[in-house]
């Protein structure tokens, strides 16, 4: 069997060193609202138009 690494080096983490990524999944998130919002209205129209 090969030898495995079980040591973890565990550092120090400062809210500078993830903001940006927070801040990234953020916008993502943001932007994809509206997105969302649209494609939900043009479901529920188009099942309207077709079975209403």
């Amino acid at each position: 069997m090969a030898d495995h690494n079980t040591e973890i080096d565990f550092i120090p983490v400062k809210a500078e060193d993830i903001i940006g990524d927070r801040r990234a999944l953020y916008d993502a998130f943001v932007k994809s609202i509206p997105l969302a919002v649209g494609a939900t209205v043009v479901v529920l129209v188009g099942l309207y138009l077709f079975w209403g």
